[in-house]
């Protein structure tokens, strides 16, 4: 995760109006792929891990061929 450049988590994940997330961008974590047609509440997990519970942290992410690989979050 040290190497990894770092990300705020509003430039990789939008809030709706309804509260919801959406990836900005195309994103991996831990195996799964998702991008911006995603929506998705609190307690839905993707690769293990709910985004919500992250919401105002930064993110230890690498891009590659225009996907975001998410390795952590910095606290």
């Amino acid at each position: 995760m040290n190497n990894m450049p770092r990300y705020r988590f509003s430039d990789i994940f939008q809030e709706n109006s309804d509260s919801s997330l959406s990836p900005r961008v195309r994103i991996n974590v831990n195996g799964v792929m998702f991008g911006p047609e995603v929506t998705f509440n609190p307690g839905v997990s993707f690769g293990g891990i709910d985004f919500f519970q992250y919401k105002n942290l930064d993110i230890a992410a690498e891009e590659e061929n225009g996907v975001l690989t998410i390795g952590g979050f910095y606290r």
